[in-house]
């Protein structure tokens, strides 16, 4: 059998350099300052349509990481860290709320951080006020995902700075056979880049097929 060749390779960690930013510019910038440190605000919250960014920001940020869509009603290990990023707290459910409630009042004395996201702002979660209430006190950030055409040009822009020729024929193939958000797509050129110089060919559409499909056992 044939399948894709992102079920056979390792995850590539998530860096705040592969993420295109788009129109999400004065998120970065915010995300940035945030990071630093002379920014005294306890929380950030990103939010938007999936494949905007969300994920990726957050595990690229360096902070504990929990999915609360895997687990929602996470026990936080207050000694662990001061710097928690919780990703897609809308499904968090009442155990889970009052565990992020603590963590955040935890963080706020400790001076620590908290770096959150969901498909929606604050106000609109179906949460305790409390919760809610602490999630809107700080930095807020919309994120939007790329359209077509700045994937296209980012793509073409992520070959040519590491000094790779992507027709726009090889971009169209990847964009209508490959998972269309930017850190698969950032993964998928790395594997190409690899393999085209590992064989010594430039990227063709025959290349491109075997990077997407790779053959296995059954």
């Amino acid at each position: 059998m044939r399948q894709l060749l992102l079920d056979l390779l390792p995850e590539n960690p998530p860096r705040f350099d592969d993420f295109i930013a788009g129109e999400n510019s004065e998120a970065l910038t915010g995300l940035a300052a945030w990071l630093s440190p002379e920014s005294r605000e306890t929380s950030l919250f990103l939010w938007g349509e999936s494949g905007s960014g969300k994920t990726h920001l957050l595990r690229a940020s360096g902070a504990y990481y929990h999915d609360a869509a895997a687990d929602s009603a996470p026990v936080f290990p207050d000694n662990a860290a001061l710097f928690y990023a919780v990703d897609n707290v809308g499904a968090l459910d009442e155990a889970g709320q009052i565990a992020l409630f603590n963590l955040f009042n935890f963080l706020g004395a400790s001076g620590g951080r908290l770096l959150a996201a969901s498909d929606r702002p604050p106000r609109e979660l179906p949460f305790r006020e409390d919760a809610r209430t602490r999630l809107a006190s700080g930095l807020i950030y919309r994120l939007t995902p790329l359209g077509d055409e700045e994937k296209r040009e980012a793509l073409v822009s992520w070959a040519l700075g590491r000094g790779l020729r992507l027709s726009g024929e090889a971009v169209d193939y990847l964009l209508a056979r490959a998972p269309r958000d930017m850190g698969t797509l950032s993964f998928l050129l790395t594997a190409l880049e690899r393999r085209s110089l590992e064989r010594k060919r430039t990227i063709t559409l025959a290349l491109l097929r075997e990077i997407l499909y790779a053959p296995t056992l059954e």
